[in-house]
């Protein structure tokens, strides 16, 4: 019989130093955390700057901010121009605060207190097949983020989360149908970015969001600024309990924060709230064929780890849309590695 090991011959060296390079991710996820909480794309947006000059303007060790830039342009963030001179790449131009497309508030959450301090338990979760975030926080991420002292941090999440809908949201209004919809309910909708810009793209809709009571405010304000105001309203509740009456419920990025148990009541929940005709559309990574890369496979791991939610393939999700009351009648991709499920009630 021949055996699994020996039909691809193994070569020790190589095999070791493939595991060092994936062990030095936790290097790789510091060194952007450090250039976000520094401000390095920040500083550098102008031009090209020395190590020493950027030091000076921070505030930090010119030799450390020096190496740490050095370490940077390895990885493709940074570009050297000579005598310690450094410019942004593409890459690191994702760093900077509050331009379009900017990831600095996501590198800075998944590398902070709370995912950090979670992560440090995640062979426990693996053992006993649920996250241990309690264990690590005294709570689960989403009272974590709910309590007043971890306000700062939390605003940092809805920002990261925000900056993330960014990437999905413009693939997601441009692909999904609204014949015959009016109302649109963003379930777990935080700021609205999803349904206001749908609003935005449709003037003939009325939008809605339905959150927790620290979200909403948020929301309302979203929509203010936006001049929306008129055809929208935020909602404090809980989409465990019900969801308001929609032709349309958008649910991005809300199906792998949670167990199939507890997906199967938010869109049983919104089937039973379902105006006539009405459709739901799921926004969520896809897990696709086993053994390929896949940056969905590692989501699922942080999902482990921070929530008891998960990524799943499609037949996963048809197993859940049909318990649900729902059949999956188009998927499309909608950018960022995410797709667009579109389901009508059966």
């Amino acid at each position: 019989m021949v055996r699994g090991t020996d039909v691809v011959p193994s070569d020790p060296a190589a095999d070791a130093a493939a595991v060092f390079d994936l062990l030095s991710g936790v290097v790789v996820a510091q060194t952007l955390r450090a250039l976000a909480a520094l401000r390095i794309a920040d500083h550098l947006a102008d031009g090209a700057m020395t190590a020493e000059e950027l030091a000076e303007r921070e505030g930090s060790h010119p030799q450390a901010t020096y190496r740490l830039m050095r370490a940077a342009s390895s990885l493709g963030l940074l570009s050297h121009e000579g005598r310690h001179r450094f410019a942004l790449t593409g890459r690191g131009r994702l760093l900077r605060s509050g331009v379009p497309g900017s990831l600095r508030s996501l590198v800075l959450t998944q590398t902070g207190h709370s995912h950090w301090q979670s992560w440090a338990h995640f062979p426990d979760a693996v053992r006993q097949g649920a996250s241990q975030t309690k264990k690590a926080l005294g709570s689960d991420i989403f009272e974590y983020f709910a309590q007043p002292e971890n306000a700062d941090e939390a605003a940092l999440f809805a920002q990261a989360m925000g900056d993330l809908s960014g990437l999905v949201t413009q693939g997601a209004v441009g692909a999904v149908s609204i014949a015959g919809v009016s109302t649109v309910v963003d379930v777990g909708g935080a700021n609205g970015d999803f349904v206001l810009a749908l609003m935005e793209a449709n003037p003939q809709l009325s939008g809605q969001v339905l959150d927790l009571p620290h979200a909403v405010e948020s929301a309302r304000g979203e929509a203010e600024k936006r001049g929306l105001s008129d055809r929208f309203s935020a909602v404090a509740g809980d989409f465990f309990a019900e969801v308001p009456s929609a032709d349309l419920y958008l649910l991005k990025t809300i199906m792998h924060d949670w167990d199939d148990t507890q997906c199967a009541v938010i869109l049983r929940n919104c089937r039973s709230a379902v105006n006539e005709g009405g459709r739901a559309l799921v926004v969520e990574m896809v897990i696709g064929e086993i053994g390929k890369p896949d940056f969905a496979t590692r989501a699922d791991m942080t999902m482990l780890t921070m929530t008891n939610g998960m990524e799943r393939d499609l037949d996963e999700f048809d197993v859940l849309f049909a318990a649900s009351g729902w059949r999956r009648s188009q998927t499309y991709p909608v950018g960022g590695g995410y797709f667009g499920m579109e389901l009508v009630a059966v």
